[in-house]
């Protein structure tokens, strides 16, 4: 009899099969909600939110808001782009094998700013901008250096961290949307990882100012940017350990669930 003959023919097996796999589902479900939280949080507070991070899981569970104190002034905005940052992480994650262009990038602008008051939503800068004391890529000069970014980066072969960097960093020097640009470049980085193979990380409130003068200082110390993302990569990395350990499953107490929920149905467990 062939394996799935006795699969379909055997309750204590689809049983066991099946409480193994809702164990794990439990598990990814909550790993998932813990990336939409943090990324969120992490990612719009860096580029100066004030919600809290429980408003942000406040938000996340139930699409409401709450003030944590009497006479707190919140930005529309920041509800409006956290929610909307839950939605470009789906928007990522979903087209995370697509390549990069620039229709994509609007796409993903266009999710992160809708229903905000910014002028320009979806579509490149109209008015310049700047990085600190850097100047940027004028708004008539996106176009072509947005296209040269990714023609550039799409047709290498074996990417590794440090070319996801890279382009990062270029990204931002570009800065082609007229807000939103540090959260979009953060985003395209996490899809980039996934895509590649390679763990992804999170920059968090932590290792802002350490992000920052990595950018700052990038052209002539690489180092500084590529380490402050590699010590995310390994925060990050050791909380998917934890929760890869924590969604295995025990046979012994599998087994010892399985015989109480088997017995409703007056099913014998072979061992």
């Amino acid at each position: 009899m062939s394996l799935l003959n006795t699969y379909l023919l055997s309750p204590a097996v689809n049983i066991l099969l099946f409480y193994q796999s809702f164990h794990k589902f439990l598990y990814l479900s909550f790993f998932y909600h813990l990336n939409q939280i943090v990324f969120s949080y992490n990612s719009n507070h860096i580029e100066g939110s004030r919600l809290t991070k429980e408003q942000t899981r406040h938000i996340y569970e139930t699409n409401s808001f709450f003030s944590e104190k009497d006479g707190e002034e919140i930005k529309i905005n920041d509800v409006i782009e956290t929610r909307n940052h839950f939605k470009a992480f789906d928007f990522i994650s979903e087209k995370n094998h697509e390549p990069i262009t620039q229709d994509f990038l609007k796409e993903l602008h266009r999710i992160l700013k809708n229903g905000t008051s910014d002028d320009v939503i979806g579509d490149y800068k109209k008015i310049a901008n700047y990085i600190g004391d850097f100047s940027t890529a004028k708004p008539k000069q996106v176009a072509q250096e947005i296209e040269r970014l990714v023609s550039e980066y799409t047709i290498k072969t074996n990417i590794d961290i440090k070319e996801i960097i890279d382009f990062h960093y270029k990204f931002e020097r570009i800065h082609p949307f007229e807000d939103g640009n540090g959260r979009i470049g953060r985003l395209i980085m996490f899809k980039e990882c996934l895509k590649n193979g390679i763990t992804p990380f999170i920059i968090d409130v932590e290792h802002q100012a350490f992000y920052y003068r990595g950018l700052k200082n990038y052209e002539n110390q690489k180092g500084f940017l590529i380490d402050t993302c590699l010590s995310c990569q390994d925060e990050y990395e050791a909380i998917l350990k934890d929760y890869i350990d924590g969604a295995s499953i025990d046979l012994n107490e599998a087994y010892s669930t399985l015989e109480k929920v088997v017995s409703w149905f007056g099913t014998k467990i072979d061992g």
